[in-house]
């Protein structure tokens, strides 16, 4: 089992997403400009029920949606500031998916800053299990105010 960096507990902390649509289990790097976490992928995945029955396969735009949120939690931590303000996705380019990902999968989401200019990010993520790319894409953000609503 990979030693824990941040675990569920600590992300919920950082994002506001919550079950079903967090897609990060943990972090296990986070370094100056990268961070390296994982997604358990289970058989009771409520989306597998449909994508695509007796042959379930977990969605690509999730793979990126779990991409995302990593490179948010990157930016997040690297950046004390404002509660008031949280990363917003602006993009994805040049996306592309390699391999199928399916239940029993732990894919390692590599997440490395290609480039930050005031508060926007741009970040090239790749979703790989057990060495093999799955997804990858280069992916926008930016800190926008945030107001939370009831």
């Amino acid at each position: 089992m990979s030693k824990s960096l941040l675990g569920i507990e600590q992300i919920q902390e950082l994002l506001p997403h919550r079950y079903p649509i967090l897609l990060v289990d943990r972090i296990l790097e986070l370094g100056e400009d990268h961070i390296l976490g994982e997604k358990l992928v289970s058989s009771n995945e409520p989306v597998l029920r449909g994508h695509f029955p007796g042959r379930p396969v977990f969605p690509g735009v999730l793979l990126l949606e779990a991409l995302a949120q990593t490179a948010c939690i990157w930016a997040i931590r690297q950046r004390a500031g404002s509660p008031s303000l949280q990363p917003a996705l602006l993009g994805i380019d040049n996306a592309r998916f390699r391999r199928p990902v399916v239940p029993g999968d732990v894919v390692q989401l590599h997440v490395h800053l290609e480039r930050q200019r005031g508060t926007m990010y741009r970040f090239r993520g790749e979703a790989r299990v057990e060495g093999e790319l799955a997804a990858d894409a280069k992916i926008m953000a930016a800190f926008v105010p945030w107001e939370e609503s009831n």
